[in-house]
């Protein structure tokens, strides 16, 4: 078998960070009438370069497969809306924006950010490669083009559009195969002056909280501040501030120029490069035993549900979440342990998670069964979802999580 190379680097991928064996693709939600059909599974091995440090799992499927037609809708979530319009403000203070401006989102989804800048008459341009989901973008009036985002997209936009002072791309840049064509993108679509910002989530935290089910097919690359400037040192970027973020569990924004700009690196990005030096993010030391304490949340949340059900207990989930299949599959978990899944999201109700083939519901169906438990998938999104459905106390309902470990909320 030929060893995989870095997609950042080209070194030989020979060190394992976690392999989690076969699973289907997280947010390829089931039709009912497939209910008697098997999932087509793939690896899921996350591997650590041991030149770049770029977490990262092998391409297995096309990103055609996986975001021509996408599930997910950012909107859903309205803690992700405000988290968006507070970028919009802080965004348009620090680069002085305005109607003569040029904003850039890629990964654009339904314009639950760029819908912001529209309505303070900033001229924005969304590109996002699901159809369905640019569609809704369009009715915000987010003017959206349905591609791909790299080197050949980027000149195009350039050309028919402008050049950008500012370009955004949220929880995107983990999701491109080939990560450099991504990024000298940016370097291409922005004006000399210009702003690129990025958010994902920080592979930091991943370690230290144990945060394996955000480990799916469609996010190839797992990020440290260290790797994402190596990759941007390759493709013409240069990083000049960064923010720490509370969320997806602990997230980084990160403020890039061409490789050319003038802007001063700040205190905030020395202070996280030394934080990630204590922590030995760019040594293999650092991501020893996390296989470990993976399979102990596996084997304490199976030990859970089964007492729960010897019990006489019910346990449902909300949250059809790319993360929860991730973590239900690793456990061989399905409708014998967790009755159903509830969500927001209409484009998920009336279908079945992947793999595990548990029904997804709206959340009134919460009132109807009336479990014992409920296991909040998106644990990110904690404390917004017991908000919401927090009717689950009133028969004495209690709230679960799994992830960094096995825990009863109340």
């Amino acid at each position: 078998m030929t060893t995989p190379t870095c997609r950042a680097c080209g070194t030989d991928l020979t060190h394992t960070l976690v392999d989690l064996g076969l699973s289907p693709l997280a947010n390829s939600y089931v039709p009912l009438d497939r209910a008697a059909a098997k999932d087509p599974q793939y690896p899921l091995h996350a591997r650590v370069c041991s030149t770049c440090f770029l977490v990262q799992v092998d391409d297995v499927v096309p990103p055609s497969d996986i975001f021509s037609h996408y599930a997910y809708f950012s909107s859903y979530s309205s803690s992700w809306v405000e988290h968006a319009q507070k970028y919009c403000v802080t965004a348009c203070n620090k680069l002085n924006l305005n109607d003569q401006s040029f904003v850039v989102e890629v990964a654009s989804n339904d314009g639950y950010l760029l819908q912001h800048f529209v309505t303070k008459s900033i001229p924005v341009l969304g590109v996002e490669p699901a159809a369905n989901v640019a569609k809704e973008a369009e009715k915000k009036g987010v003017r959206s083009l349905v591609a791909f985002f790299g080197k050949e997209t980027a000149q195009n936009v350039a050309a028919q559009y402008g050049q950008a002072d500012l370009t955004a791309a949220n929880n995107v840049l983990a999701h491109v195969p080939d990560i450099n064509d991504f990024v000298s993108g940016f370097a291409a679509v922005l004006k000399d002056d210009g702003v690129a910002t990025f958010e994902f989530p920080h592979l930091l935290n991943l370690l230290e909280k144990t945060q394996f089910d955000t480990i799916y097919h469609e996010h190839f690359s797992y990020l440290s501040l260290y790797a994402v400037e190596k990759c941007f040192e390759l493709n013409g970027l240069k990083v000049f501030d960064v923010e720490e973020l509370p969320t997806h569990g602990g997230s980084l924004r990160i403020w890039a120029q061409k490789a050319n700009g003038t802007r001063a690196e700040t205190d905030r990005l020395m202070a996280l490069r030394a934080k990630e030096e204590t922590a030995g993010i760019a040594t293999l030391a650092a991501y020893e035993g996390f296989d470990a304490k993976v399979r102990k949340i596996r084997d304490d949340l199976l030990a859970f549900l089964k007492k729960a059900k010897a019990d006489g207990k019910t346990v449902a989930g909300y949250g059809a979440a790319a993360k929860g299949n991730t973590l239900l599959n690793y456990c061989g978990i399905d409708t014998g342990l967790i009755d159903f899944v509830v969500d927001a999201n209409p484009h998920k109700q009336n279908t079945l998670l992947p793999g595990s083939h548990i029904p997804v519901h709206a959340p009134d169906s919460l009132k109807d069964a009336k479990p014992d438990y409920v296991l909040i998938l998106p644990w990110n999104l904690q404390s917004e979802i017991m908000k919401d459905v927090s009717y689950v106390q009133d028969w004495g309902g209690k709230f679960l999580v799994a992830v960094p470990e096995v825990a009863v909320l109340g």
